[in-house]
C-alpha cells in the first residue's frame, strides 16, 4: 500500500496545509496541485517581468517551512508547482535545504514548455505560454533514482499522485487498468478539501478547518481515500462522486499515460471517513498530447451601476443609451467589445434598500488599453448628475488591465521530449510508450431499473440530486448525480432518463444556444453536463458573473422541475 496525501488544490491554496498534512499522520508521499489554466497565465506575467520566476512561491514558503520535517518523517514531496520555470524552483529548493542543513535531493521534470517552438508546431497566434501537459512516468523515474522532491512543470494534475505509485509498484506504460486507478486516486485528491466536503451541495456546517485528504493505493490500482483522523470535513460517496465527476468532459477521462473510463468505477464505503474505489479500467492514451496556450488578448475594464426601486428596466435603458453614444463619440470608436448584464436581484416593496436594489453591469475589452481606459470611465462618471435617478457606481473607477486568452491545442506525442533532471545534474530521458498497444476493456452494464411513473411534485431539482460545477478553457461542466444514489436506483434511473442535453437549456437558458453534450456514469449514479462555449475564450477573458462555472451547478439544482412523488 501507498499512502499519497494531498496539501495543494490550486495556486493560493492554505499555507499550514503542507505543515497539517506532515504532522497529522503517516504518509509516503505528500503532493501538491498548485496549477490551473488562469495560474499558467499568472505565471506567464510573473515570467515577463522576471525571467527567474515562473513557479508557484508559494510552495517555496511551504518548503522552508516543512523541509525538514518531511526529512524527519521520511515522506517524499511531489509538486507540479514548477510552472514555467521547474529548474528555478528546483535550484531554489536545494538553497533552501542548504539553509537548514538538510541533505535533500531535489529533481525536477522538463519538457513541457514548447514556447520556443509555437510557431514550428502550428499552435498559432502569438503564446505567451505554451505547454504540454506530461504524465507520470518522469516522475516516476525521478523518485526510483533516489530523489526525496520531484518539481515539475506542466503534467497534469493526477500526475503527481500517479508517478509515486508506478515508482512503488513499478507499473508499465501498458498497465492500463492500474494506472487509470492511480488517475482516478489522483483525480479525487488534486483539489485538497474539495475531496473532504469543500464545494459540497450536501454540505453541512463544520467547527475546524475541513482536512486535506488522502488515498491508500494498492498494488492493483484500486484505492481508499481517507484523511487524517481528527481533522474536519468528512469522506462519504457522495463527497468522494463530487469530485470525481468534476471538471471532466466525458466518460472517458483521457490522459497521457492512458484513457481512463470512469463508468467502470465501483465506490464503497470503507468504514469512516473511507470510501473504497475499485474496478477502474484504462486504455491507450491519445496519439497527442494536449497543450495549454495562453496569449495576451488585450485590455478590459467593467464598471457596476446599482439601479433601486421602480422602473429599474428604464432606468438600466436609459443609462446604457447614454454611455453606448458617449463611446461611439470616442476617437477611433467604441471599443471592440461592450457587453451588458443586468441582474434583477431586487424585491418588491423591499424593507431595506440594498434588498431594493440590483446591479447593472457593463463590460469592455480591447486590445488598445487606451480605447477601455479613462475614454470609458470618464463619461461614467460625467452621468453621476445627469442620468437616472439614484446614479451610484460600486467602485471608483479603474484603469485598463490587461487578460488573456486560453485554448486548447495537441500536438504529437513524438514532438515533446520529456527530460529529469537529478540533483547531481543527470538527464533521463523519458521514453514516449510508443507503440500504443491495443486494449479491450471492459463493457459497464446499463442501468436495469426504470424510472417510476404515478403522480408529479413541483420541486427544486436539488431536493432529489447533488451537482458539482467548473470550468474547461472555454467550456462548463457540470457533475450532477442522485442523492442517496447507492440506496436509490430509481432516483439513478429517472436522473439518466430525465436531464438530456433539451432539458439542461431549458433550466439553463444562458445555455440555450450552446452546444451541450450528457454522458451517462451509471455506476457512479450521474450524469456529467458538458456545455461547450459558455466561459467564451476562458476564464481570464469570461466577463460572466460566474466566470470559473463553479456555481453553475447549484443555479441548475435551483430550478424547479417535476419529480415523481416516489423520489421524494
Amino acid at each position: 500500500m501507498l499512502r499519497v496525501g494531498n496539501c495543494s488544490g490550486f495556486y493560493g491554496d492554505r499555507l499550514s496545509a503542507m505543515r497539517e498534512m506532515l504532522l497529522g499522520g503517516e504518509l509516503d508521499v505528500l503532493t501538491g496541485d498548485y496549477l490551473a489554466e488562469l495560474t499558467m497565465l499568472i505565471l506567464g506575467r510573473d515570467r515577463l517581468k522576471d525571467p527567474t520566476l515562473g513557479y508557484a512561491r508559494t510552495f517555496l514558503r511551504q518548503a522552508e517551512d516543512c523541509l525538514g520535517l518531511a526529512v524527519e518523517r521520511g515522506v517524499k514531496i511531489v509538486a507540479n508547482a514548477g510552472g514555467l520555470n521547474p529548474a528555478g524552483l528546483a535550484e531554489r529548493l536545494r538553497e533552501v535545504a542548504a539553509g537548514l542543513g538538510l541533505d535533500v535531493r531535489v529533481a525536477h521534470v522538463q519538457g513541457d514548455d514548447l514556447l520556443d517552438r509555437a510557431g514550428a508546431l502550428g499552435l498559432g497566434g502569438a503564446p505567451l505560454t505554451a505547454n504540454a501537459y506530461l504524465g507520470a512516468f518522469g516522475i516516476a523515474a525521478a523518485l526510483t533514482h533516489g530523489a526525496d522532491v520531484v518539481v515539475t512543470g506542466r503534467v497534469t494534475d493526477a500526475s503527481v499522485v500517479v508517478g509515486p505509485a508506478i515508482a512503488r509498484f513499478g507499473w508499465t506504460p501498458t498497465s492500463y487498468d492500474e494506472l487509470a486507478g492511480a488517475v482516478v486516486a489522483g483525480h479525487v485528491v488534486e483539489c485538497g478539501a474539495q475531496a473532504t466536503g469543500g464545494n459540497f451541495s450536501g454540505f453541512t456546517a463544520a467547527d475546524r478547518p475541513l482536512g486535506f485528504p488522502l488515498v491508500e493505493i494498492a498494488a492493483d490500482g484500486s484505492c481508499v481515500v481517507t484523511k487524517h483522523d481528527g481533522t474536519g470535513g468528512q469522506v462519504t460517496l457522495d463527497t468522494v462522486t463530487a469530485q470525481l465527476v468534476y471538471e471532466i468532459q466525458s466518460a472517458t477521462y483521457l490522459g497521457p499515460d492512458v484513457s481512463t473510463h470512469l463508468d467502470s468505477l465501483v465506490l464503497t464505503p470503507a468504514g469512516p471517513d473511507r470510501v473504497r474505489i475499485s474496478g477502474a479500467t484504462g486504455s491507450p492514451p491519445p496519439e497527442t498530447l494536449k497543450v495549454c496556450v495562453n496569449e495576451l488578448g488585450g485590455f478590459r475594464n467593467q464598471a457596476e451601476l446599482v439601479l433601486v426601486g421602480l422602473d429599474v428596466e428604464e432606468k438600466a435603458a436609459w443609462v446604457r443609451s447614454q454611455l453606448t453614444a458617449a463611446l461611439d463619440a470616442a476617437p477611433g470608436g467604441p471599443p471592440a467589445v461592450v457587453e451588458w448584464s443586468l441582474a434583477r436581484t431586487d424585491h418588491e416593496d423591499a424593507d431595506t434598500e440594498e434588498a431594493a436594489s440590483c446591479r447593472l453591469r457593463v463590460s469592455v475589452r480591447d486590445a488598445d488599453a487606451a480605447r477601455v481606459g479613462t475614454v470609458f470611465t470618464a463619461p461614467l462618471v460625467e452621468l453621476a448628475l445627469a442620468s437616472y435617478p439614484g446614479f451610484t457606481l460600486t467602485a471608483a473607477p479603474s484603469p485598463a488591465t490587461p487578460y488573456g486568452i486560453y485554448r486548447a491545442a495537441h500536438v504529437p506525442r513524438s514532438e515533446v521530449k520529456e527530460q529529469v533532471v537529478m540533483a547531481d545534474g543527470t538527464t533521463l530521458e523519458i521514453a514516449d510508450p510508443s507503440p500504443v498497444q491495443q486494449h479491450p476493456r471492459r463493457v459497464v452494464a446499463p442501468v436495469t431499473a426504470r424510472p417510476p411513473g404515478g403522480p408529479l411534485c413541483r420541486l427544486p431539482l436539488g431536493r432529489v440530486v447533488h451537482a458539482r460545477s467548473g470550468d474547461k478553457g472555454g467550456d462548463a461542466n457540470i457533475g450532477v448525480w442522485a442523492r442517496d444514489a447507492a440506496a436509490r436506483p430509481d432516483r439513478v434511473a429517472w436522473l439518466l432518463d430525465f436531464l438530456t442535453p433539451d432539458r439542461v437549456r431549458t433550466l439553463l437558458p444562458e445555455t440555450a444556444d450552446l452546444d451541450v453534450e450528457v454522458f451517462a456514469l451509471p455506476n457512479l449514479g450521474a450524469v456529467n453536463v458538458l456545455v461547450h462555449g459558455l466561459l467564451g475564450e476562458g476564464v481570464a477573458a469570461s466577463s460572466r458573473f460566474d466566470p470559473q462555472a463553479k456555481a453553475l451547478g447549484e443555479w441548475l439544482r435551483s430550478r424547479y422541475v417535476d419529480v415523481p412523488e416516489a423520489l421524494v
